[in-house]
């Protein structure tokens, strides 16, 4: 891809990262390290990948984007809105009372294919989506991003195996492999170990990527596309709350507030990105 079009995908990931801030705001707890770590995979698909239309929202040949780990919806409505699928100025009233933006993803904001939030169930939505398309002789694809803590789910690895058993090769996972939980590290919580061995055994194609390369994120999706009879999964090693000095791998910025000081830095921060 010429190197213009990389830095126009890198100049929407800094935006898509100011809007996760102006979701967040000041005192008002938000979800800032998973919807940081996987800022530059829903740039990647929103303004690279997928075929959508905000003008027509519910084309039935539009690709389908599931959020498994709903608790990082904030990079999501940073994308829809730059999109256009609503106004910017509905980012500063997330969570308030009566906005149709909340902690987590709901099929009445426009965009949005699915609630999740509970983790574990949206690789299963995505299956079914995929399957719908084969059954419907669809061309759509389904793209589903998830957690690595969230991999401890049982129904995950249930639809991992039904996935393959289907020949979904319109179905791509993408794992924000940022090795945190809400509560340390992945390794000290439940290691779900090699999982990019995981998905090959339960037979998948798998890639390891760099989830904050703008060039790695489109050559894998690429990938993806030149696969035929098997579902493809990304592992994308990230930084939980990447881009924001003091978030950066630190656990306790899961799920927390943001004094001013801290909201402060964390735009200084983005905006020397």
């Amino acid at each position: 891809m010429e190197n213009n079009k990389i830095k126009e995908l890198e100049r929407k990931a800094k935006i898509i990262r100011e809007g996760i801030l102006d979701c967040i705001g000041i005192d008002k707890k938000g979800h800032l390290g998973g919807s940081m770590s996987s800022a530059d995979l829903v740039t990647a698909l929103y303004f690279y990948k997928m075929r959508i239309n905000p003008e027509n929202p519910d084309d039935p040949e539009r690709d389908r984007f599931i959020l498994s780990k709903g608790h990082s919806v904030l990079a999501q409505y940073a994308a829809l809105s730059e999109l256009g699928y609503f106004s910017k100025s509905e980012l500063k009233r997330t969570k308030e009372f009566g906005s149709f933006l909340q902690g987590h993803p709901e099929v009445r904001t426009p965009g949005i294919e699915a609630n999740t939030g509970s983790l574990g169930q949206g690789l299963s939505i995505g299956v079914g989506m995929a399957l719908a398309a084969k059954l419907d002789s669809k061309n759509y694809r389904v793209y589903v991003i998830l957690g690595d803590g969230e991999l401890c789910e049982g129904q995950i690895w249930e639809a991992i195996t039904c996935a393959s058993f289907y020949n979904l090769d319109n179905l791509v996972a993408i794992v924000d492999y940022n090795q945190m939980q809400a509560s340390g590290p992945i390794k000290e919580r439940y290691n779900t170990g090699d999982i990019k061995a995981k998905f090959e055994a339960f037979g998948w194609k798998a890639w390891e990527i760099d989830g904050h390369n703008m060039t790695d994120i489109i050559v894998a999706l690429d990938k993806t596309e030149q696969v035929k009879n098997f579902p493809s999964a990304i592992i994308a090693y990230t930084i939980k709350g990447k881009g924001v000095s003091f978030a950066e791998n630190n656990y306790s910025f899961h799920n927390n507030s943001l004094t001013q000081e801290q909201y402060e830095q964390a735009c200084k921060d983005i905006a020397s990105i």
